[in-house]
């Protein structure tokens, strides 16, 4: 694919390595002179210095021949400018990084649909969301980026003993925005059918609004209801999406933050987190804030030094479970010695996003239900004169094990029912198997020309 990447900074560079790797054709476009030069030196790219929001560089780059084009300097604005420059000149695809919350947050503004972007992408919600995967469940998967935010897949295992044991899924009578998505038994992973029957031992997965999924999970999980108490070092960025994604009733959060001002902004957005203005790197800090007693430790604080000092420290005190950014990719084999249970990587997980948009067709975006799993979730936009415009969803001859899991329409999404219909401009996050993924993403393509 011809990929062009805009800003050669720390982010940047580790893209366009992670692309050279799986040989894609890539150029790389920065205002730094020398940061061009190292990223020509270093890998089999293609250099431009220039400023990524002016025409006429990314004209140069071929933006308008290119399948996708991923906007990650170091300017939120400047971002979302050549995001949606490189779209109207002809990418395919167009991704912006952006750090500040406001530009995600759709109750005051959509820039994302107004600007033409495919998708406004934020390393800290990413990363933030990597570790809450890791806290919700050992084998749940947070997906909310998948649907704008409005969406979760959670993977619980069923216990014995609980209501929705030996039911078959139609006699559950599951909200109306909650769709059971696979069933794991015995090796085997499928895309759940009314006529499944639970039972203990199965791993499921259920896509829905969080509260939604909650309840359901009640039905089938020995633990839904057990709080669990969190401590976050850190009230960045990441630390502030990662309070606001745990908060509810399933989690007791305290978020620790040295900078007063900081501690203000954060007390005044989380409603259900403490603040407590206190530095996580001091020993007696955390005896005082009683970390001992955290079933979760997670440090995220801005350096790597920092997080590391602090995880030690929470183990020590006798924190259950110790998790932390490590972003320098040579002390990933230190920090399983130190006694921390889950080092999340901010380069690792936006590689891994990337190469869920190198996709072609209407398929926006791709990513798999699970680690050596055989079901994908689809991110699909429905294009004009696709066959699936044609009757209400209960009428479709969808491929067996392909399940129409939400619906993203004019920034909003929903579980549709049986009764809804598609229109072209409607954006579907499907779950499939893979070996009918490609008959899938057809019926969703507008007529061949």
């Amino acid at each position: 694919m011809r990929i062009v990447v805009l800003g050669a900074g720390t982010v940047g560079g580790s893209i366009a390595s992670l692309l050279c790797l799986h040989r894609h054709s890539v150029t790389i476009v920065d205002e730094d002179a020398e940061n061009v030069r190292q990223i020509n030196e270093t890998f089999d790219v293609r250099g431009i210095t220039g400023s990524a929001s002016q025409s006429s560089v990314l004209f140069q780059a071929g933006v308008g021949s290119a399948d996708l084009c991923l906007a990650v300097t170091g300017n939120d604005e400047v971002n979302i400018l050549a995001a949606s420059m490189s779209k109207a000149m002809g990418a395919k695809r167009a991704v912006s990084r952006v750090y500040a919350p406001v530009f995600r947050d759709l109750s005051t503004f959509d820039y994302q649909r107004h600007f033409g972007v495919d998708r406004l992408l934020s390393l800290e919600h990413l990363t933030a969301l990597e570790l809450a995967r890791g806290i919700r469940h050992p084998g749940s998967v947070a997906v909310e980026n998948l649907a704008r935010g409005d969406l979760e897949v959670h993977e619980v295992l069923v216990s014995e003993g609980k209501k929705g044991l030996g039911k078959l899924l139609e006699q559950l009578k599951l909200p109306a925005g909650v769709r059971m998505g696979s069933i794991s038994r015995d090796s085997k992973t499928w895309i759940a059918g009314a006529k499944d029957k639970i039972e203990a031992g199965d791993r499921l997965s259920i896509i829905g609004k969080r509260a939604a999924v909650d309840e359901v999970k009640e039905l089938f999980c020995a633990d839904a209801n057990v709080k669990t108490g969190v401590v976050i070092a850190g009230g960045g960025e990441t630390g502030y999406h990662l309070a606001s994604i745990l908060e509810g009733p399933r989690f007791g959060v305290v978020l620790m933050e040295q900078d007063r001002d900081r501690c203000d902004f954060l007390a005044s957005h989380l409603k259900h987190t403490t603040v407590v203005n206190s530095d996580a790197t001091r020993r007696a800090n955390l005896e005082e804030e009683r970390v001992g007693s955290a079933d979760v430790f997670v440090a995220s604080m801005g350096e790597d030094e920092n997080n590391i000092m602090a995880s030690v420290e929470a183990r020590d005190v006798g924190a259950k479970t110790i998790m932390a950014l490590v972003g320098r990719p040579d002390y990933a084999h230190v920090v399983g010695n130190l006694g921390i249970d889950r080092a999340v990587s901010p380069r690792e997980v936006v590689a891994k996003q990337v190469l869920g948009y190198l996709t072609t067709g209407p398929v926006v975006s791709k990513t798999h239900l699970s680690d050596g799993g055989q079901l994908s979730i689809l991110e699909i936009d429905v294009l004009e004169g696709a066959p699936v415009t044609e009757h209400v969803l209960a009428r479709l001859e969808l491929p067996d094990q392909c399940l129409i899991a939400a619906v993203i329409r004019e920034g909003f999404a929903k579980v549709p029912g049986g009764d809804d219909s598609l229109v072209a401009g409607d954006t579907v996050v499907v779950l499939v198997a893979d070996s009918v993924a490609k008959e899938t993403v057809a019926i969703f393509e507008g007529p061949q020309v």
